[in-house]
C-alpha cells in the first residue's frame, strides 16, 4: 500500500492550519470527529491478535475495550513456510469472538489488518478466506513499509509534531520509520522479530551476527537518527516493565516512560542473569511474552548502539492507534491530544461545562510568564478541575491525583502527570502530605511541587466564583517583585467573597509568600 491509499478507502485529508485557541469550538463535536467516537480495530500479528475499541474524544481516545489473544501465528514459519496450525485455530476463534463483540457493541464494521506472519505464509490467503467465510471480516494484509507507516502514525497520535525514529517490533518482523514535523518519512522492515530470531541455527553467535548485519543495513538505509527513539510493541513494553522493576521506578505507566542507552544496557544484562520465571511473575509478564524478551533485548541493545538516539521513549500507541489516526481529518490531527481529552472530560463530567475557560482567564495573571509547556498544563488543570466532583469528599483529592497520573492521556511526560496530579489534588486539599501517593512526588523537583500547589490553590479559590454568564467578574493581580496578591472585586462578585472564599485566598497567598490586598472596583455602566 502507498501513502496515498489508506485501509479505510478514504482519501487523504487535506492540510489545514492548527486551531489557534484553546477555547474554540471543541472538535469532538464536529461531525467528522463524531464519526470516530467509537471505532473498533483488530491487529492480526505474528504473536497476538488484538481487538481495541476506541471511544471518546477522537484526538485522544479512551480504550473502551481492549482484548488480546496470544496465538503465535508466526511460530515455525521460517521452517515450514506456513502459519502455525494451532495458532490458526486460536486466531480464527479470536476473530469470531471479536466480530460478535463488535455486533453486541453496535460498532460499524471492524477494520482488520494482518502483518508479517500472514503476509509471509504460503497459506496466508487461505487463512484470510477462512476468516471471511466464517466471520464476514475482511483482512487487509499490509506490507512491512505500510506497517511501519501506521505504527509511526500511532506515535503521532500521542506526540503531534514529533521528530525521531519509530521502531515497532512484532513477533516476526521489526519496522523502522522516521517522523519529522508530524509527517512520516523513510521507513523499512526487517526480519528481526524474536519468533524469527529463535529459529536461527547456530546459537547466540550466529544470531548476534545476523542482528548486527541486519542493523548495519538498516542504518545505511535510514541514515543518522539522533533524535528520540520511540519504541512500539509488546516486547519493548515488557523490557520497559523490567527496567522499571530493576530501577524501583514508582509510576507504573508505560506510555512516555523514558530510558537511556545506559539503562537499556544494564537491563539487558539484568535479563541475561535473571531467573526468567521469577522475573516474569515480579513484572506481570505473560509466559509467551517472556519467552521472547531475551531475544528482543539483544535486538534493542544493538539498535541503540547503531543509532545512538538522544533519548528513548516507550509508546503505548502503535499500529492500532495509527489505524484510527488514518481516519482523522487534518484539522483534528493538528489538535493537542491532552487539551482535546481534557475538554471532552469537562463536557462529559463537570458540573458546569465551560467554566474551565473562565477559571483559566481568572487565574492566568499568576502564570502569564511561565513557559508554554507549563501554561499548557495550567489549561489542562482548569478543564479537569471539577470532573471528579462525584467522588466522596474525603477522597476527591486523591481521586484527582490518581486520575491524572494513571489516566489514558496523550502528550504527557511522567513528570507532567505528577505536576498535573498535584495541582488537582490541591484543588481539593491544602495539604499533600500523608496521602498514599507521597512516593510519587519526588518525580518532580521541589520548585515544581510548589508551582503545582499554587495552581491547585488558585483553582480552589477561583472555583468559588461561579457566576452568571453575563456577570462582571473580578480580577486577580500578581506583583511578584513586591510579593503582593491583589483581588479586585466587582459588585457582582462581592456576594461570593465569603468566609470560605477569603480563607482560600489567604491560603493561596501563603503558598506565594505574599500579602493580600482586596479592593472593590466600580463596574462599567450598562
Amino acid at each position: 500500500m502507498t501513502d496515498q491509499t489508506n485501509i479505510t478507502g478514504a482519501p487523504e485529508a487535506a492540510s489545514a492550519q492548527p486551531d489557534a485557541g484553546l477555547f474554540g469550538r471543541p472538535l469532538f463535536e464536529d461531525p467528522g470527529a463524531r464519526a470516530l467516537a467509537r471505532v473498533g480495530v483488530v491487529d492480526v500479528g505474528s504473536n497476538s491478535v488484538r481487538l481495541v475499541v476506541f471511544d471518546g474524544a477522537a484526538r485522544s481516545p479512551a480504550y473502551f475495550y481492549n482484548e488480546k489473544i496470544m496465538c503465535a501465528l508466526g511460530a515455525g514459519l521460517s521452517d515450514s513456510g506456513r502459519l502455525n496450525p494451532e495458532g490458526r485455530v486460536r486466531a480464527l476463534a479470536a476473530l469470531r469472538r471479536f466480530q460478535h463483540l463488535a455486533q453486541g457493541m453496535g460498532l460499524p464494521a471492524l477494520t482488520v489488518v494482518a502483518t508479517a506472519a500472514v503476509r509471509d505464509a504460503s497459506d496466508g490467503p487461505e487463512f484470510c478466506e477462512d476468516v471471511r467465510r466464517e466471520t464476514g471480516l475482511r483482512i487487509w494484509v499490509i506490507d512491512g513499509e505500510e506497517e511501519a507507516r501506521l505504527s509511526a502514525q500511532g506515535v503521532l497520535l500521542g506526540w503531534p509534531g514529533s521528530y525521531g525514529l519509530v521502531c515497532d517490533i512484532g513477533g516476526s518482523s521489526m519496522e523502522l520509520a522516521e517522523i519529522s514535523g508530524g509527517r512520516v518519512g523513510r521507513r523499512m522492515t526487517s526480519s528481526l522479530g524474536p519468533l524469527k530470531l529463535r529459529e536461527i541455527k547456530g546459537g547466540k553467535k550466529a544470531r548476534d551476527a545476523h542482528i548486527r548485519e541486519t542493523m548495519e543495513h538498516m542504518k545505511s538505509v535510514m541514515g543518522d537518527q539522533r533524535d528520540r527513539l520511540f519504541l512500539v510493541g509488546g516486547s519493548w513494553r515488557a523490557i520497559a516493565r523490567i527496567d522499571m522493576y530493576r530501577r524501583g521506578y514508582p509510576l507504573h505507566v508505560l506510555h512516555e516512560y523514558r530510558m537511556t542507552a545506559r539503562s537499556i544496557s544494564a537491563t539487558a544484562k539484568f535479563i541475561r542473569k535473571a531467573d526468567l520465571e521469577e522475573l516474569r511473575g515480579a513484572c506481570n509478564i505473560s509466559s509467551a511474552r517472556m519467552s521472547l524478551v531475551p531475544l528482543a533485548a539483544e535486538v534493542l541493545s544493538r539498535l541503540v548502539q547503531s543509532f545512538r538516539p538522544k533519548d528513548i521513549a516507550i509508546s503505548s500507541y502503535g499500529i492500532r492507534e495509527g489505524m484510527l489516526y488514518e481516519q482523522m481529518p487534518q484539522r483534528l490531527r493538528d489538535r493537542d491530544p491532552l487539551i482535546e481529552a481534557c475538554r471532552f472530560a469537562e463536557a462529559k463530567d463537570a458540573r458546569m461545562p465551560g467554566f474551565g475557560k473562565s477559571l483559566y482567564a481568572f487565574i492566568h495573571p499568576l502564570f502569564k510568564n511561565v513557559p508554554d509547556q507549563r501554561r499548557r498544563l495550567v489549561k489542562a488543570a482548569c478543564l479537569l478541575h471539577d470532573v471528579s466532583w462525584r467522588a466522596h469528599p474525603d477522597y476527591r483529592a486523591e481521586t484527582c491525583f490518581d486520575n491524572a497520573t494513571r489516566a489514558n492521556l496523550g502528550g504527557l511526560k511522567h513528570s507532567e502527570r505528577v505536576f498535573l496530579g498535584l495541582a488537582l489534588l490541591h484543588r481539593y486539599s491544602n495539604k499533600r502530605e500523608g496521602t498514599r501517593f507521597d512516593y510519587l512526588y519526588d518525580l518532580i523537583d521541589e520548585k515544581s511541587q510548589l508551582e503545582a500547589e499554587i495552581l491547585g490553590k488558585a483553582m480552589r479559590f477561583g472555583a468559588m466564583m461561579w457566576m452568571a454568564q453575563d456577570a462582571e467578574r473580578g480580577t486577580l493581580r500578581w506583583f511578584p517583585k513586591k510579593r503582593r496578591l491583589q483581588l479586585l472585586l466587582t459588585n457582582d462578585m462581592v456576594p461570593l467573597f465569603g468566609e470560605v472564599s477569603e480563607a482560600r485566598l489567604v491560603s493561596l497567598a501563603s503558598s506565594l509568600n505574599a500579602e493580600v490586598e482586596v479592593r472593590k472596583v466600580r463596574q462599567r455602566s450598562t
